[in-house]
């Protein structure tokens, strides 16, 4: 009689226990399900995108992704593996060899209870699975009965409050696994969100370093081979219109005809018209080798990303991740759209204002000598015979000032047009410096009899490659520089000079000199300066911004610096080119 009692007591302590782990085991699958859900619905695509928490240490994700594959394999396997069956055998030991213990020192048997009950937790906190604690929950109460009941080693118990002890003491030890195994779900979930904001914020601290649409999609597909292990493919969206497709590979290449049949490329045509995702495990394409997403933000698609899915497809957690990713991919490529449209509406603005600029002073500079060349022209065929020799030279001489400096203008204005449209052919040859400074004083516009010009001539034989047609120029402007913003009479020198390996020309002045501010502008396009121009028609400010570009294209530099004790030195640097003499 007292067997069938304590049957019916383990049968309904048993029916309680399953019943308990029934309603925390549809507690914990409802979550899963409601994840599964936000999976499913788009609103899930389009909110992803929140702003993740800032981690410690460099390089944290790698280690994080490679220990998250290690524990994916180790929840993949079966949960009754044999390593936690022993474990429960060697707990189950020692808590009985623990009662035997308390027993010989007289403690009561309430106490002994208490030790197989946490022998239960231990199993719990210690195996994969609640199957472990709750077999050792049974057993508990049969071993605690067989050894420690009267009469001994027999499922007999004479006490009938043993058997309330033992119902008791069932569902002690199967509420406590069932807590305890809560406890470690609720850890692991705690874990893998901590992993979830780290991969993100790794991720946001990629993205921010990358400028182009192609490396930002390229940064995405390396994080998710990491994460997933699978293989991705990427096709970028421009303009409505899908890209070719580049497939990122985990490990060895497969042929990238597989990913990119024509049933793929229709699946991503779908995820692009239709914002959506589709491909394998869903309805759309499903016969796809992969699951294809949209990077986008709101209704604007930015690419769509494929997941090689084979024949394991994506958990919860990792579809929650891959999410997430891309939701910082989209909020990366919209910030670089906008930042090149930005870029290119600021180049417009300044193409703009750089035309207007260009034909407002081309329109002063060419009016003025042009209204001088025809007045004089007038005069002298209108009033020759009244003017006396030295009037009719001083007349002829402005108009050939003028008419030089129109050309001197259209020669800048031809080099600046081949120079933006990158047609300007060098024709390189060594030329010896003191000959190319001499030829560049030869050209100068009469005015320069005003000043005092010095050629300082070098010693030694410096010579360098160089385009002489386009270094004559340079020179020549930067000399006529010189003659607009210094007064008559002041001394301009033209020097040379081999350091290292690059040969100095210098042009410098005892003039008033160049302000800081003005030094940061002064081989900016259509730059003048602050200060009154000695011949303010002459204004055009291309002068040094075309030094500037020819030096460069010598592989050289150009600087301005000041002139002690007033006055400034411009000078440009060409590259040497050693003189081989024959004895």
């Amino acid at each position: 009689m007292q067997n069938i009692w304590m049957i019916i007591v383990f049968l309904s302590a048993g029916i309680i226990g399953f019943w308990c782990m029934k309603k925390i085991d549809s507690l914990f699958e409802k979550n899963q399900e409601k994840y599964l859900r936000e999976w499913e619905t788009e609103d899930m695509l389009a909110e992803e995108s929140e702003t993740e928490s800032r981690s410690r240490e460099k390089g944290w994700a790698e280690r994080s992704i490679s220990l998250y594959h290690e524990k994916k394999v180790k929840q993949e396997q079966k949960y009754y593996m044999l390593s936690d069956w022993v474990k429960t055998v060697v707990v189950a030991t020692v808590t009985t060899v623990l009662s035997f213990l308390f027993e010989e020192l007289g403690i009561r048997q309430s106490n002994i209870v208490t030790v197989y009950i946490l022998g239960v937790l231990v199993t719990a906190a210690i195996t994969a699975s609640r199957i472990y604690s709750l077999t050792l929950s049974v057993f508990s109460v049969l071993i605690f009965n067989f050894l420690f009941t009267a009469p001994k080693y027999t499922l007999k118990a004479y006490d009938t409050g043993y058997f309330i002890t033992f119902g008791i003491m069932f569902l002690s030890a199967l509420i406590t696994s069932s807590l305890t195994v809560k406890l470690k779900n609720n850890a692991r979930e705690a874990a893998q969100t901590a992993f979830r904001t780290q991969i993100l914020f790794d991720m946001n601290q990629l993205l921010q370093q990358e400028r182009d649409k192609k490396d930002i999609l390229e940064v995405t597909a390396m994080q998710l081979i990491k994460l997933l292990n699978r293989n991705i493919v990427v096709y970028e969206v421009e303009k409505a219109s899908l890209s070719a497709p580049h497939v990122y590979y985990c490990g060895e290449e497969e042929e990238q005809e597989s990913y990119t049949t024509e049933e793929e490329r229709q699946a991503c045509l779908w995820v692009m018209k239709n914002n959506r995702h589709a491909g394998a495990t869903t309805k759309m394409f499903p016969n796809a080798k992969c699951l294809y997403l949209a990077v986008r933000v709101n209704n604007m698609v930015y690419g769509v990303i494929g997941i090689a899915l084979g024949n394991s497809p994506m958990d919860t957690f990792e579809k929650s991740i891959v999410l997430s990713i891309l939701g910082e991919c989209a909020l990366a490529l919209e910030n670089e759209q906008s930042i090149r449209e930005k870029e290119e509406a600021a180049v417009m603005a300044q193409n703009e204002q750089l035309r207007a600029n260009l034909l407002r002073a081309i329109s002063h500079d060419l009016r003025t000598p042009l209204t001088v060349i025809s007045g004089n022209a007038s005069n002298l065929l209108s009033n020759e015979d009244k003017f006396d020799k030295e009037t009719k030279l001083r007349l002829y001489g402005d108009i050939y000032d003028d008419s030089m400096w129109l050309i001197n203008l259209v020669e800048n204005l031809l080099s600046v047009t081949r120079i933006e449209d990158g047609r300007l052919n060098l024709k390189m040859s060594v030329e010896l410096i003191d000959e190319v400074t001499a030829e560049s004083i030869r050209h100068l516009p009469r005015k320069s009899a005003e000043y005092q010009i010095h050629l300082k001539k070098n010693d030694e034989f410096l010579m360098a490659k160089m385009d002489v047609r386009l270094i004559l120029q340079v020179i020549i402007n930067l000399i006529d520089n010189a003659l607009k913003y210094t007064p008559a009479g002041s001394v301009i020198e033209v020097a040379s000079q081999k350091k290292e390996n690059m040969v100095e020309v210098s042009v410098s002045d005892n003039g008033p000199g160049i302000s800081a501010e003005a030094k940061e502008h002064i081989f900016e396009m259509f730059y003048t300066g602050t200060h009154k121009i000695v011949d303010s028609r002459r204004s055009l400010g291309l002068g040094l911004s075309l030094c500037r570009s020819i030096i460069e294209a010598h592989e050289g530099s150009i600087r301005v610096e000041d002139n002690h004790p007033h006055g400034c030195i411009f000078t440009f640097t060409l590259p040497a080119e050693e003189v081989h003499l024959n004895e």
